[in-house]
């Protein structure tokens, strides 16, 4: 349980679902209830589907291009630390990859749940790091089935907050958002940092 939980606080740090709130309603305000259920439910399934093949694939791809756990585990956190600082400033939305030309274009579109939703705004380059970095990091298939369990909680979290996103959006209002994923910005700020530490720890451990 106590996996669960670090796992799930992590990864839902680093999706920030809140975040995408305010980009989810912009993109989807003069679509139906219906349609706003089909394209949040498969937002979620997208989402869990490319942190799993990161989580499970990843390991195998830094050994073909030849870069150690630790290089991603300091790359990845200055990603983390870069989304969590951005999280921090209020900057958010136009720091996680969705632009006025990319949310033009995704209206264009009829379905926006795998971009620009899904990827980048939920599932970017420190979301997909720090799943590789959990595979390395918890070797046993009882802790891998936990992380699968936590990631496919999170989605389920997701879906429920994009569903209800126009709700939420007027209770909260863009303050409340904001505030909240400030708070998430701290600590996945921590989180990046912790994994940079780690990293150079391990490297200078083996140079040592």
């Amino acid at each position: 349980m106590d996996l669960f939980i670090t796992i799930f606080a992590a990864v839902f740090s680093v999706l920030n679902p809140l975040g995408a709130i305010p980009v989810f309603v912009g993109l989807t305000q003069e679509d139906s209830l219906a349609e706003r259920s089909r394209i949040s439910i498969w937002v979620a399934i997208n989402v869990f589907l490319i942190l799993m093949i990161s989580f499970f694939i990843g390991e195998y791809l830094l050994k073909f291009f030849g870069i150690s756990m630790d290089a991603l585990r300091i790359a990845g956190g200055l990603i983390i630390v870069n989304s969590g600082y951005s999280l921090l400033s209020g900057n958010f939305p136009k720091r996680r990859g969705v632009n006025k030309k990319v949310a033009d274009d995704a209206q264009n579109r009829n379905d926006i749940a795998l971009t620009p939703i899904a990827m980048p705004l939920l599932a970017g380059p420190g979301s997909m790091s720090l799943l590789i970095a959990f595979y390395q990091d918890y070797p046993l298939y009882t802790d891998k089935i936990i992380i699968g369990a936590a990631v496919m909680a999170v989605c389920m979290l997701i879906f429920l907050i994009l569903r209800s996103s126009h709700y939420l959006s007027k209770i909260l209002g863009a303050s409340g958002i904001v505030s909240i994923s400030r708070i998430m910005g701290f600590i996945v700020i921590a989180l990046g940092i912790q994994y940079i530490s780690t990293g150079i720890i391990n490297i200078l451990n083996k140079v040592l």
